[in-house]
């Protein structure tokens, strides 16, 4: 059974990305695109512009092309987005690394990716200089500045023609972000202009924002969803794009409040500082409409522990960079529709949920693995056709491994990871649904759970706890507070104490980094 958006379809424009942002700004090109949220340094529509264009014209000069793949290793700033989009505009593919990555994972990203050049910032260059060489990697361009390395002002000095690149925005290659690789090791998802294109469309019926807007870019642009939802949907419709390098809590706050955000989006973890920490109410707030949570599921008391002390809205939604990235969300407005949902289904998108077991297609109200076909749908993974065979089907729907079920009002509720359920006796226990229990929890700040064996052999629930500081909470406390609120089956079994519940950029817990210590 195909299940499709109550939204009717959009029209989808057959340009590339930079066509679609920067062809004609009109009023925009006086008004404030990206804004540093430490310094307040910001570009304007038409100077963002302008640099895109100035930068294909010197990465033309450096022979970087159609065909080519560049790296960005950098935390956000406004340059940053003048790099991934003139790289774009050169007609080359951005390979967006993650900022927190090792030498080694850099070389293993750039030399998969095939790239022949990279952008970074100094802070980074202990790790991107060996990074870059270990992926034979020599032609390295910083940001800002550093000794002995081009940078980005003297590039944006080139006087040469804009390139003329013809692309087909079905077909080309616009984005190579890695998946987060939480199930295996990481995959190059090929996005074309078309993919990027056809979901900021999509997303234009679901979320209210327009040039008023100001939104917190903390999350960071190498993952898609800040790349997307972020910083180009923001760029999109002409908003302020305030951006922060990295997420520090204090700092955070201070940029909420004195740039008046209106709009924040996160991933579950910071709703949990937003909802419990004490820090909070030393800062004035009141500037923030909405806040938006996507990458992981949000609990439906910690959104509304957010939504009280806030006074804001708080809503959620779904997606992943295979899907560049957004398939579901609450769109705004819609407060009939409670945020423990991922909302509807995106226009253009259609849905089927299967059950793993058998293969056949569930209804209404039935739990199924999610499959999601539409534009916004990936290409395939680099150089790897057996991952996309497992991934994408012949009629091109994806698996997105997720469990789920849909309403008769037409709202999805992910449920868990089909391949992160716990298998207890034959029962399955999804660890989503333990981890929102245990941060009711006031002496829990944080936590995660994974199926370990036990001395028999059998699979049981361990949930890693961060306690919160001061606290005096020990292991049976915890099982017992969760056995008193759950089936006996779903009872955790097992507790450990950890600083730091171990979490991708985009906010999703490493299960496997939680199984490696089992291992040890």
């Amino acid at each position: 059974m195909v299940f499709r958006s109550p939204y009717p379809d959009v029209e989808l424009p057959d340009v590339p990305l930079h066509e679609l942002l920067f062809s004609d700004l009109g009023e925009r090109a006086d008004r404030v695109a990206l804004v540093d949220g430490r310094t307040g340094a910001s570009l304007t529509y038409g100077r963002l512009a302008g640099a895109v264009d100035r930068l294909a014209a010197a990465l033309a000069e450096r022979g970087v092309g159609k065909g080519d793949v560049v790296g960005i290793l950098s935390p956000n700033t406004p340059y940053y987005a003048v790099a991934f989009h003139g790289i774009l505009r050169a007609g080359a593919t951005a390979t967006t690394v993650n900022a927190l990555y090792t030498a080694d994972e850099i070389a293993d990203q750039l030399s998969d990716a095939g790239a022949k050049m990279l952008f970074t910032v100094s802070a980074l260059l202990p790790t991107a200089a060996p990074g870059a060489a270990g992926a034979g990697v020599t032609d390295v361009v910083v940001l800002d500045r550093a000794d002995g390395y081009p940078d980005l002002a003297g590039l944006l000095g080139s006087t040469g023609p804009v390139p003329e690149v013809a692309i087909d925005p079905a077909e080309d290659v616009a984005v190579l972000p890695y998946s987060s690789g939480t199930t295996g090791r990481a995959k190059g998802v090929m996005l074309t202009h078309r993919n990027l294109v056809a979901n900021i469309v999509q997303c234009a019926p679901l979320l209210e924002i327009g040039p008023d807007t100001r939104i917190l870019a903390v999350l960071p642009f190498f993952h898609i969803y800040g790349m997307q939802v972020l910083m180009n949907n923001g760029l999109r419709v002409g908003a302020t794009v305030v951006t922060m390098p990295r997420f520090d809590l204090p700092e955070f706050l201070r940029v909420m409040q004195d740039h008046r955000t209106d709009r924040v989006y996160i991933a579950p973890p910071l709703a949990v500082a937003l909802a419990k920490h004490p820090l909070v109410d030393q800062y004035d707030l009141s500037g923030v409409r909405t806040v938006f949570s996507g990458a992981a599921p949000l609990d439906v008391d910690l959104a509304a522990a957010v939504a009280r002390r806030l006074g804001c809205r708080v809503s959620q939604g779904y997606g992943m960079t295979e899907m560049s990235p957004v398939s579901h969300a609450i769109p705004d407005g819609r407060d009939d529709i409670p945020v423990g949902t991922v909302g509807v289904i995106a226009p253009n998108v259609e849905c089927r949920f299967v059950d793993p077991a058998t293969g056949e297609d569930v209804g209404v109200g039935e739990r199924g693995e999610l499959w999601c076909r539409g534009p916004n749908v990936m290409k395939g993974y680099l150089n790897n056709p057996d991952a996309t065979a497992a991934t994408l089907d012949a009629e091109g729907w994806l698996r997105t491994g997720d469990v789920a079920v849909i309403d008769d009002r037409g709202l999805v509720t992910i449920v868990d990871r089909v391949k992160e359920l716990i298998k207890y006796k034959g029962y399955q226990v999804p660890p989503a649904e333990l981890e929102a229990l245990l941060l009711t929890h006031p002496g829990i700040a944080d936590a995660a759970v994974v199926g370990v064996r036990d001395e028999e052999g059998e699979e049981v629930p361990k949930a890693f706890v961060v306690g919160q500081p001061g606290g005096s909470l020990d292991a049976e406390a915890v099982m017992a507070f969760v056995a008193e609120r759950v089936a006996p089956h779903k009872k955790v079994r097992v507790v450990e104490f950890i600083d730091a519940i171990p979490k991708s950029a985009a906010g999703k817990i490493l299960r496997k980094d939680l199984r490696a210590r089992e291992a040890r």
